[in-house]
């Protein structure tokens, strides 16, 4: 179904997720492939459920692996980005064999020059940012219009988290940002699972 913005979908873990979420208009699905993440997958289970899936870009979350290993991975799940949680060099980002998005985390004490200066160092390497979750506390009203001019200026995709106490909708509609990152969940049994979370966020997101 059409959605208003781009939609990414974190930790994909069994085929129940894959499939309700392609089906429901993600665009993205993220597999966590590298050993040192919480949670990470065989790539004999990821290929096994992209198998499953059509009409969706993979990507792989990636640490500490090797540029090497990482591109091995990507050839094998037939990935179409990763998704980096450390920081590479350009030389190391250069090697890589498909895009690289880039996850941040969100320093609330950390001064706009520098958050600025940190999207800018890194935009010319990277196909984008991924903010997942945002400051517990939420975020002022100085904060949010400084992310809403880093979503005019970067390719942000930000979590759910940063909308609150809005609706998703309506942070969608003013922040304007390139997506939004969503979290995959477990199983209740296999082929049984509570979508009432998800189903509230991408109704909220469909096309009037």
């Amino acid at each position: 179904m059409p959605l208003i913005t781009s939609v990414l979908v974190r930790g994909i873990n069994n085929l129940s997720d894959a499939r309700y979420c392609a089906g429901m208009g993600a665009d993205y699905l993220t597999f966590r492939l590298d050993p040192s993440l919480p949670g990470h997958l065989e790539p004999a289970l990821v290929q096994e459920l992209s198998g499953w899936v059509a009409g969706v870009q993979l990507i792989g979350e990636f640490d500490s692996l090797s540029i090497p290993e990482i591109n091995a991975l990507a050839t094998t799940c037939g990935l179409h980005y990763v998704l980096m949680h450390r920081r590479r060099t350009p030389e190391e980002l250069a090697q890589l064999t498909v895009p690289a998005l880039k996850l941040i985390k969100w320093i609330p004490d950390m001064l706009a020059e520098d958050v600025e200066k940190r999207f800018r160092d890194q935009q010319a390497h990277v196909a984008g940012f991924v903010l997942a979750h945002a400051p517990d506390e939420g975020l002022s009203a100085m904060q949010r219009a400084q992310l809403t001019q880093q979503a005019r200026t970067y390719k942000l995709w930000l979590g759910t988290s940063f909308a609150a106490p809005q609706p998703v909708r309506q942070f969608v509609e003013e922040v304007q940002p390139t997506g939004i990152v969503l979290e995959g969940g477990q199983e209740i049994k296999p082929g049984l699972r509570d979508f009432t979370e998800l189903e509230t966020i991408f109704e909220q997101l469909e096309e009037e």
